[in-house]
């Protein structure tokens, strides 16, 4: 498969971009902005064809309150000097596959999935000309799909959609199905570090060790390009590596009993650290172990 042109942004949810209903935010300006100045939306816009004037979809399909979710996000890009914003709440498949939605898909730039059910997303999308525009974009041109919370679980392939934290570890308590399928070989479970999912992870991982489990904080995101991730926002992103399991007894035990896993591999990236797709290994941006410059 070659690799895509476009970019990848994938975040893990409760993005703190300020919020634009309270009263006091313009008082509270430089608490609200310290998410801005060094956030992951400004990265969207920076990353963008057309910067500023990129034309942003926010697309608000996997969320019950889509017009507060949509009003939250335009204001915010429109705060970072975004100029071409748009609301796009899809609500069937009917509307999916429109010729005035595919139009809209086409002339975007930007591509940005909010929070809610991501099952939502790929039972009203998938397989759509809705979707398939946007699969078509993210291989041949510079386009940006960006996803935060089910919009970013639903970028692989395969997907968590069910699964308690507390009981992750079980046989068969993860769910997953078929994702939007923008990368390959991935699984991405969000609100990671906040709700404890690891174990989720494991068991996504165990289930197929060439699956690269990655596990987004809140207000933390990866920018990938050129099948390189790069470390965004505020927090930890977890990887999970099985091809170096050395055993489990998934296969012996039944439904609802615990899972031992022998030599799981587990990678923590915080902001600008880089995760190399093809080679699998992790570079530590600030390592303490790099060669300190001498003075000349």
């Amino acid at each position: 498969m070659t690799k895509p042109v476009g970019k990848l942004i994938v975040i893990g949810g409760a993005v703190n971009k300020g919020s634009f209903a309270e009263t006091d935010y313009d008082q509270n300006i430089e608490k609200n902005l310290n998410f801005f100045e060094r956030g992951i939306l400004r990265k969207i816009i920076n990353e963008s064809k057309n910067k500023e004037n990129s034309i942003i979809e926010v697309v608000t399909t996997a969320s019950q309150i889509p017009q507060i979710v949509g009003t939250e996000y335009k204001k915010a890009f429109e705060f970072l000097g975004a100029k071409n914003v748009n609301i796009l709440d899809i609500h069937n498949r009917e509307e999916a596959n429109s010729d005035a939605m595919v139009a809209r898909a086409n002339a975007a730039d930007v591509v940005m999935f909010t929070g809610g059910d991501q099952l939502r997303l790929t039972s009203i999308l998938g397989g759509t000309r809705f979707h398939d525009t946007i699969l078509l974009k993210y291989q041949e041109q510079d386009f940006i799909y960006s996803g935060t919370s089910a919009g970013a679980a639903a970028a692989s392939e395969n997907m968590i959609y069910q699964g308690s934290s507390s009981e992750a570890l079980l046989k068969g308590e993860i769910k997953t199905t078929q994702g939007l399928g923008l990368i390959d070989n991935v699984i991405i479970d969000t609100h990671f570090v906040q709700r404890g999912r690891i174990g989720r992870l494991f068991q996504a991982v165990v289930n197929n060790p060439r699956t690269l489990g990655i596990g987004l904080g809140e207000d933390t995101g990866l920018f990938i390009h050129n099948d390189v991730m790069t470390a965004v926002g505020s927090g930890l992103v977890i990887l999970v590596d099985g091809r170096f399991i050395k055993d489990t007894n998934l296969t012996n035990i039944n439904l609802g009993e615990p899972i031992s896993i022998d030599n799981l591999t587990v990678h923590v990236m915080s902001m600008n650290d880089h995760y190399d797709l093809i080679t699998k290994t992790l570079t530590i941006e600030n390592s303490q172990f790099n060669p300190i410059p001498q003075d000349k």
